[in-house]
């Protein structure tokens, strides 16, 4: 007998530790819990374990004092009075509304061979454009550009990669200087013509053979890597196409259906309203 008592008050334990970790904190005996956060967030695509310990204080404060001002609101007799019944109504149409449209979007749901069609139909809006990733130094002067040229022209693969960061951290005078003068990757027209020209001419590996002067000064460039123009293959579109596709789908269900009541309605209204949506 003792044995089962024992067992049954350590379910019991377990099943109470269980519970309490689940409650962040409690406002007069109420508890807060977890799933209560998590409910709030849901809507921000969020969750409590994945924000940090000042956005978890932060929200926690603030449902904390939720409670304490709900206390004092219903004490105040706030239930009986028009406005909050007004309110109330409005917000339970919202909330209906809403969870009807969630129910919806979770229904409206695209295949792969749907994607695959609206790709093969649709591939020029998958077509990426040539790219290029380029470093430079910016200087004042063509000397000192010509300068750093001719200590960076016996030099290839690695290690040319490594003395021209050096040297635009040392020398550049542009933003870039600091990251090595790298400007990432971008396409024809993103930068100035006569840089962009330059750049687009050189092969991979290379430094420029001459300066290239702009309105900002004279730079050396050194392309890190050239990708030729192209079309994105289905695989890496896949998933943006089908939340494109089911975006649109579960718009046209709502237009169709807000339409479809229009049609059995009896709309009046002191203004004029479109889409002959007036009786």
């Amino acid at each position: 007998m003792n044995l089962i008592k024992s067992a049954v008050l350590t379910t019991m334990l377990t099943a109470s530790s269980l519970m309490s970790a689940e409650v962040l904190a409690t406002v007069n005996g109420k508890a807060i819990n977890k799933s209560d956060v998590n409910s709030i967030l849901k809507t921000q695509h969020m969750s409590f374990d994945k924000l940090s310990k000042t956005q978890q204080k932060q929200i926690l404060n603030k449902l904390i004092e939720r409670e304490l001002l709900e206390k004092v609101a219903s004490k105040s007799g706030v239930e009986k009075d028009p406005d909050y019944i007004k309110a109330l109504n409005n917000y339970k149409k919202d909330l209906e509304i809403r969870v009807w449209m969630d129910k919806i979007y979770k229904r409206t749901l695209i295949s792969d061979s749907e994607a695959n069609k609206y790709y093969q139909e649709h591939k020029k809006q998958f077509v990426t454009p040539a790219e290029v990733h380029a470093r430079h130094i910016l200087v004042k002067t063509e000397k000192e550009a010509k300068d750093i040229i001719a200590q960076l022209s016996k030099l290839k693969g690695d290690v040319l990669k490594k003395k021209f960061i050096e040297l635009a951290k040392e020398k550049s005078t542009g933003p870039s200087g600091r990251n090595g003068g790298d400007l990432g990757y971008f396409g024809k027209g993103q930068m100035v013509k006569p840089f962009s020209d330059a750049v687009f001419a050189m092969q991979k590996g290379e430094i420029t053979k001459e300066p290239v002067k702009t309105q900002f000064g004279y730079h050396v460039i050194y392309l890190e890597d050239k990708k030729p123009a192209g079309t994105s293959s289905f695989e890496d579109v896949k998933n943006k196409i089908i939340a494109r596709m089911r975006q649109e789908q579960f718009s046209k269900t709502i237009k169709n259906t807000i339409e479809n009541q229009k049609k059995s309605a009896k709309i009046t209204s002191t203004i004029k309203l479109d889409n002959n949506s007036s009786k």
